[in-house]
Parts: C-alpha cells; structure tokens; sequence
C-alpha cells in the first residue's frame, strides 16, 4: 500500500521497472523519472496479484472548449484507477499535454470530486500555480507527469487536503496548478507547497497560492496570491 507515511514511494511498470521516491532524496527521484522510457507500452496480461494498490482512486477528466457548452458540459470524465500498473497503462495510451489542443485541459482528482470551483471539496479550497509560459513541450510534458506522480504517491503529509491537480493549455501561457481543500489551513497549504517547489526543483517565487473564491470573483486577469514560496 502506498501511503504518505512511507518513506519510500515504489512504482512498477509492468513488474520490471521500480521507481523509489525518498523524501531525503526526492528532486532526484523525478530526475530518475524523466529518463526513463515513459512512452513504452505495457507488455502482456498483469496478474491482479501483482499489482500496487494506490492510496486513493483517481479520476482523469479532459475539457474541450467549446462556447456552445457550459463549463461543466466541456468537462469529460475519462476513466478512474487505483492501482499504480492502471496509471502506467493510462498515460502511455494517452495524448501528452503538449498534443492536446490549446484551449483544452486535463485534470486528475480524486474520485469524486470534480474539477471546478463550485465542487464541496473544493469551494473552500484554493490552488497552488504554476505560471509556464510558453515553453518547450518536452519540459511541459515532463512538469505535468511529476506533478501526477507526487498526488498519486501521497508525497504530502497533509495529503488529505490535496483534491488535484490541472494543467491548462492556452494560446499565450501554459499554467499547472494543484488544488486543496481548505485555503485557509494555512499549516498544510504552506507544507504542500513548499514540498512542490522542493520536489519539481522550482526556483523561489515560482508558485503562488490563489484563493477559488478570489478566482470567481476576480476584476480583469489578475488573482491576488494569498502566499508565495
């Protein structure tokens, strides 16, 4: 059983390749996870003996724009897993964020809880965000698949707050952001996101704290940061 409490965070591709997320050592770990050949299909029938259970069940959601939908009639739910072999299978049969058209979002929560303000677990809650920019589709891949990995390995010790993670593709920025329940926890806000910035090696004052009731209401593009590391 994966759990936060585990020092290590083992991952097995198929049974034949591990990957081991210490929290002494994590920045080095999601390096470890960038070499590796994440594109090659799982191979042959995995006894349901072998694999890893996850802490949680998670849910993939994809959102296509389109003006003629509500928010809520764009979002797409995809499928949910709970093993850590079901997520493998998953992301290599999917498109990688940067081959998804702009506009176009993918989202993974917990199941249950879908991706949008109004949601219970979430109209409290704020997000953790990461502004990219336009850059290269091999750093925005890499970012996105790190960001799963954390919330799927229960990196956090206050993993009960984390809700999920969206990553939106657009036209003149690209922007990752994690999601938590209380926005107002300050303790377990400060411990997710300093653990983020630590583990994605992000350089200080990269990520912002915005709160969702900000978000809605919110003049012109703008959200005030509630905290910033």
């Amino acid at each position: 059983m994966l759990t936060a409490q585990q020092t290590e965070f083992k991952m097995m591709d198929c049974g034949t390749e591990t990957l081991t997320d210490s929290r002494s050592s994590s920045s080095q770990d999601l390096k470890t996870l960038s070499e590796m050949d994440l594109r090659k299909p799982l191979k042959g029938f995995v006894d349901m003996r072998l694999k890893h259970p996850l802490e949680n069940t998670w849910t993939l959601w994809y959102l296509e724009n389109d003006r003629t939908k509500s928010w809520e009639d764009m979002q797409n739910e995809i499928t949910s897993f709970d093993m850590v072999e079901d997520f493998w299978s998953l992301y290599n049969h999917i498109k990688p964020p940067s081959e998804i058209r702009i506009g176009s979002d993918y989202s993974l929560f917990k199941k249950g809880i879908q991706p949008m303000w109004e949601d219970d677990a979430n109209k409290y809650g704020g997000r953790w965000v990461i502004n990219m920019g336009r850059g290269s589709k091999l750093e925005l891949d890499k970012l996105w698949l790190d960001v799963l990995l954390i919330l799927i390995g229960e990196a956090f010790e206050h993993t009960e707050e984390v809700c999920g993670a969206v990553i939106n593709l657009r036209g003149k920025s690209n922007k990752i952001s994690i999601w938590t329940a209380n926005g107002h926890n300050e303790l377990a806000v400060m411990e997710i996101g300093l653990k983020l910035r630590d583990l994605l090696v992000l350089p200080p004052h990269q990520l912002q704290y915005q709160l969702h009731k900000d978000s809605m209401s919110k003049q012109g593009s703008v959200v005030k940061a509630v905290y910033c590391v």
